[in-house]
């Protein structure tokens, strides 16, 4: 697993989200965007993580940051897990990972012994050119907002 570093540009994506919209990261162009990967959506540290980033939301908005969150879930199954958390940002749909993988966010992961591929759960902050400014992989469900305040607020 490649992990992107800062100063790295951040890779380029267009996936589909929870209402079915094409999103790309170049659509935040010129703004800060806080891109998360968690592994399942309405599981209990996605749910966490996505709540956290839904109650920071006026702290990130004051510092111009746009939130976009990615999964392997369908957008059926985002959609869902927006309307019952009344999450208001995206959540994108990488039913094949090949995002995750181009962000280093896929990889090894063991639950209950049993080593798997999966999604790496990270977060990033994408600076408004586009390039990587902070990169926290295995980052907890509670130590993501505190960490993409820090560098956003830097």
């Amino acid at each position: 697993m490649a992990q992107l570093s800062i100063g790295d540009r951040a890779p380029a994506f267009a996936l589909k989200d929870q209402d079915g919209n094409t999103v790309r990261l170049s659509h935040f162009k010129g703004r800060p965007v806080v891109v998360y990967f968690y592994p399942k959506a309405d599981t209990p540290g996605c749910t966490q993580q996505s709540c956290n980033l839904r109650d920071a939301f006026p702290q990130l908005k004051k510092l111009k940051a746009a939130v976009v969150g990615i999964s392997p879930d369908a957008p059926a199954k985002q959609k869902r897990f927006d309307e019952k958390y009344g999450l208001g940002f995206p959540l994108l749909a990488d039913e094949d990972h090949a995002v995750a993988q181009k962000w280093g966010a896929w990889g090894e992961r063991s639950m209950y012994g049993r080593k798997f591929m999966g999604i790496v759960r990270s977060a990033f902050v994408v600076d408004p050119q586009g390039r990587i400014a902070g990169a926290f992989y295995k980052v907890s469900p509670k130590d993501t907002v505190p960490k993409v305040l820090s560098v956003l607020e830097a």
